[in-house]
């Protein structure tokens, strides 16, 4: 296990060194938030993918691949169609010019629609942030198997914490280029060297059942839809990919950047799926078994071993997997604490606030939220059902307001209230209704339910409302 610490430490002691190098830049609120907007296209391709593939990918969607097979790509496929509509937005956002998400919903409505936004945010961000922690200490259990899962969670928030303060979307955007190349050349070297220690493909299409090779495999097209639509409609009105547009050097690097992240994407998720099939064709029983989300790294450790090269390669596998963890974990902290430094803390409380004021607050921030996605993670029992409560929250209640507010000039402020409140209420309370609903209602994911809520309340109140001035307007026409 030397060689896995080994790894294991170089790749901390480079994040730090990137992290600590970014240091110096930053002196201003622009600087922290969104990079001092100095982000090229080459950059902002690997922090899009480092953030956007992380736990929910690497633990959600391993556990799904594990158990039905390459009909888990229907979650990551949610993900590549919003990209593609991504593409015509990227643009749009980078001229915005804005903070957060929530700069972009006052701008378009009006500051409830702001505070509620936040409020989405927040719990859905550090949902997305608890569940990379649990990731994290998953790794570093079958790492050091006297550190606890629990204890490696505690040590995985202290890590991303000290990381994400020191230097803010600087150092998050620098570390994701380091961690985005270590992981796609990782993974796309280890497939064929597993699917050779499987003993070729057709042995792992033998050792399967077959419906792990089909496109909807033993899942009905509603949970494919599912799988799909939280996906999809989290990507779209992403805060955390905004921000990055928000940071681009230019609105042509930030539409370059959209076409290197669909390819980046596409490959590495289906990679990604493809190790956790084969891996689940080695191990189908054990201790992986019971923790079918532990999958990618237990094939590292356990099936990269006939020979040194081959042995250095799964710790390297390993190092990425906990690369990309922490990188998302650093992404999805920072965003929130964005919003209640920008969108609470200078928009209401402190609008005189000195540069050095912002950062410190900033700082704060992100260790307060750091230690409240902690305390979730320790009540995780299922990383898969947890990322899709997330998407959920979000992809109901901010995502058909975001997008109307680049393509549909009727919507209206008060439609947007009504809109973020109700995508966000089903969802939360879903699963306090459905033990009085009938079983075949009680089953479904509440994404349909708090979607179909949430569109509603957006047109139909819009339709009956006073429309937007030409002012308000005005910034989100391409």
């Amino acid at each position: 296990m030397n060689l896995y610490a080994i790894v294991l430490g170089t790749i901390v002691v480079t994040l730090l060194g990137v992290s600590l190098a970014r240091l110096g830049k930053v002196k201003t609120k622009a600087d922290y938030l969104v990079a001092g907007r100095s982000l090229p296209a080459f950059v902002l391709v690997f922090t899009l993918l480092s953030s956007w593939i992380g736990s929910g990918s690497l633990l959600g969607g391993a556990e799904n691949a594990y158990k039905h097979g390459f009909a888990a790509l229907w979650q990551g496929g949610g993900g590549w169609a919003g990209l593609a509509l991504i593409y015509f937005i990227a643009p749009r956002a980078r001229k915005f010019a804005q903070f957060t998400i929530p700069d972009l919903l006052e701008s378009r409505y009006n500051q409830t629609a702001r505070v509620l936004g936040v409020i989405a945010v927040l719990f859905t961000y550090t949902a997305i942030t608890s569940y990379q922690f649990i990731g994290g200490g998953d790794i570093l259990h079958l790492i050091f198997p006297q550190v606890t899962a629990v204890h490696g969670a505690y040590i995985l928030a202290a890590f991303v914490i000290v990381f994400t303060a020191i230097a803010g979307m600087g150092s998050v955007a620098y570390m994701d280029v380091v961690i985005g190349m270590l992981a796609t050349g990782t993974m796309i070297a280890a497939l064929p060297v597993l699917i050779h220690t499987a003993g070729g493909w057709s042995n792992v299409k033998a050792t399967l059942p077959a419906t792990h090779f089909q496109a909807l495999g033993d899942l009905s097209f509603v949970q494919a839809l599912e799988l799909f639509l939280p996906t999809c409609l989290l990507m779209l009105g992403n805060q955390s990919m905004y921000q990055k547009f928000f940071s681009a050097k230019s609105e042509k690097d930030a539409t370059r950047a959209t076409v290197g992240w669909i390819i980046g994407t596409v490959i590495l998720e289906t990679v990604i799926v493809a190790i956790a099939v084969v891996g689940s064709a080695i191990f189908r029983t054990g201790e992986v078994a019971a923790r079918p989300r532990e999958i990618l790294a237990y094939s590292a450790i356990h099936a990269f071993t006939s020979t040194p090269l081959v042995t250095l390669l799964g710790a390297l596998l390993v190092g990425a997997i906990f690369a990309k963890v922490v990188s998302t974990a650093n992404n999805y902290l920072f965003s929130p604490a964005t919003n209640l430094v920008n969108d609470i803390f200078v928009r209401y409380l402190r609008p005189e606030a000195s540069n050095s004021k912002i950062l410190l607050v900033s700082r704060v921030m992100v260790v307060a939220l750091g230690c409240w996605a902690l305390i979730q993670a320790l009540r995780i029992t299922s990383v898969l059902k947890m990322s899709l409560y997330a998407y959920t929250i979000y992809s109901a209640a901010l995502t058909p307001v975001i997008l109307a507010a680049f393509f549909w000039k009727r919507a209206t402020a008060k439609a947007a209230v009504a809109s973020i409140a109700a995508g966000t209420a089903v969802t939360v309370g879903w699963d306090f209704v459905t033990p009085h609903m009938p079983p075949a209602i009680a089953a479904r994911d509440a994404i349909l339910p708090a979607l179909l809520a949430s569109l509603i309340c957006l047109f139909v109140v819009s339709l009956f409302t006073k429309p937007p001035t030409t002012s308000q307007l005005a910034p989100f026409e391409g």
